[in-house]
This record gives structure tokens, sequence and C-alpha cells, in this order.
């Protein structure tokens, strides 16, 4: 009787420490499937990441502000449509949203942008007289539709089109455009272009150098040193 009492509580002081090694099994098999699970979810996610690094590698350089630029541009087509749809003025309403900050800062920004760096040669003082003039273009869309109407068919020609020589332009056009050949010629007069030689002048100079400093001397001091002047081509200078 003893002994099977010995082995009962044996067998008892057993069990507890079995139940205990299960546990630790579950929980250390538990932690490796957990630690499985996150190993995939990594290598699932680097590989997205390699995927979209790969995309943008082939993309062009500018295309986040392509990007940037294209969503403004639809953000403002929404804005335009809405301000159509209630009949206001687009510019009115985006100008009653800015403040007299932004508006300064825009204003010295352009200006920085686009400085005049004075007369470098014909060729850039043409360009930039082009940029100017396009700029100041404004599309008369009123006459686009009604040449449109007019020309029919012909308004886009094609091989077969005679249009050559058949437009004539209003008198609003032909005024508008007399009005910017004057400005232009008014402009022009105010330039300070370089002096004509005078072949009949006096030559009293060795250099260009010379003749610009004796030419200095002369508005500077020219009232003083006449009769001296005038004497010494006579002959009479004492």
């Amino acid at each position: 009787w003893l002994r099977c009492f010995l082995v009962s509580e044996a067998v008892s002081a057993e069990e507890p420490t079995e139940t205990m090694a299960s546990q630790k099994r579950e929980e250390r098999l538990r932690k490796f499937r957990d630690l499985h699970f996150k190993r995939n979810e990594a290598r699932k996610l680097n590989h997205q990441e390699v995927v979209e690094e790969d995309k943008r590698l082939k993309l062009p350089s500018n295309w986040e502000a392509k990007k940037a630029r294209l969503e403004y541009e639809l953000v403002v087509d929404q804005k335009k449509k809405e301000c159509a749809a209630q009949g206001e003025d687009y510019e009115r309403v985006t100008l009653l949203e800015v403040s007299a900050e932004d508006a300064d800062r825009w204003e010295r920004k352009k200006k920085k942008k686009n400085p005049d760096p004075g007369f470098a040669g014909y060729a850039e003082a043409q360009l930039r007289q082009y940029q100017r003039l396009t700029k100041q273009i404004r599309p008369d869309m009123e006459g686009y539709e009604r040449q449109k109407q007019e020309c029919g068919e012909d308004f886009h020609p094609t091989s077969n089109s005679l249009l050559h020589g058949t437009h004539v332009p209003s008198r609003e056009a032909i005024d508008r455009m007399q009005e910017d050949v004057e400005k232009q010629i008014e402009k022009r007069s105010k330039y300070s272009r370089r002096r004509a030689y005078n072949d009949d002048a006096d030559i009293d100079y060795i250099n260009e150098r010379n003749a610009k400093f004796n030419k200095k001397a002369e508005r500077f001091y020219g009232k003083y040193t006449a009769e001296i002047k005038q004497n010494l081509e006579r002959g009479t200078a004492v």
C-alpha cells in the first residue's frame, strides 16, 4: 500500500511539470509563428518598396513638379467652373483670397524672375521685344467665332483651299496696330544712341579714348576756355 501511495504521489508531482513544459513549448511555437509572419510581412513590404522605387527611377526628373502642376491646374479648372456656374468672375474671386503680403511677394518674385539685363545684342533685344509684344496679345474670341462662321469649312484649310488675300482686317485691329507702332516709335525716340561721326569736325584727339575725354572737358569747361582756344587758332595768344 505504501508503495502504491508513493507512486501516485510521484505521478501527481510530474503532472504540473509536464503542464508547464507544454505551456512553454506552446508559447515558443507561438512566438516563432509570429516571427515567421512578421518576416513574411517585411519581405512583402520590401518588395513593394523596391517596385515603387524602380518606378520612380524610371520617371522623368521633373515628374514631381509636373504632377503638382497638373493637380494645381485641375483645382483651378474646377474653381473656374464653380465661378462660372455662380456667375462670378474667377480673377476677382481669386484676388479676394490673396493677402497684400502674398501679392507683394509674388510681384517681387516676378520682377526677379525676368530682370532687364540691358542691351546685350540686337538678337537678344529683338527676342525681348517679341516676348513683350506677345504677352500683350489678348485673343478676340468673338471675332474668332465670327470668322469661323464666315469661312465655314475653309476655316481649317487644306491643300485645295484658296484663302490667300481674302482676309480683310477690321478697323479696330488697324487702329490697335497703329497705336502700338506709334508707341514703339515714341519709345525708340527716347533711346540714347551712338552719335554719328562728323567728317567736318576738327580732329583734336589721338584715339577714341582721348576723344571722349576731350568731349567731357569741352562740356564742363568749354565756356571758360572758348576765348583761349580762339586765340590759339588765330595765333594771337599771348
